[in-house]
């Protein structure tokens, strides 16, 4: 077998349809599309879910399940290096971190993440701390508090 005696195999490749072409093609005068309707039109696509304007399967099914998320707490994140901004000894509360602009919203409290280095010796008041900004508030000598 040699590269120029290569060919593809049988069914392998097909003619383009071409549509609307005359008496001999089996596709002439409507295209195959029917005789007109919506589907007939150009640019036609209809959501799969839509029935003809009879109310659709999913909002005929009864809803079931319950979801918890009205009531879960969203705390407002801080970073460890964004607390490098107060002056040593500070009481950093979120009240205070409200105030100064650090956090917009303070939702239903403050979480301080470990991301980045705290090089002050704070006491910060928050309502959940993560593990690494645990270890990292101790290794540079600061107190958390959990409110």
């Amino acid at each position: 077998m040699k590269l120029n005696e290569l060919q593809r195999n049988i069914g392998a490749t097909q003619k383009k349809k071409r549509v609307g072409r005359g008496p001999g093609s089996g596709l002439g005068k409507t295209s195959g599309k029917g005789q007109k309707g919506q589907k007939a039109r150009s640019g036609a696509s209809i959501n799969p879910v839509f029935e003809g304007g009879q109310l659709p399967l999913y909002r005929r099914i009864p809803k079931r399940g319950f979801t918890n998320a009205k009531f879960k707490t969203v705390y407002a994140p801080i970073n460890l290096s964004d607390l490098n901004k107060f002056e040593d000894g500070t009481v950093v509360t979120p009240a205070l971190l409200k105030d100064t602009g650090l956090v917009k919203k303070q939702f239903d409290g403050v979480k301080v993440l470990g991301t980045g280095e705290l090089k002050k010796k704070l006491t910060i008041q928050a309502n959940k701390f993560s593990e690494t900004a645990l270890e990292k508030i101790k290794k540079a000598g600061s107190k958390a508090e959990v409110i």
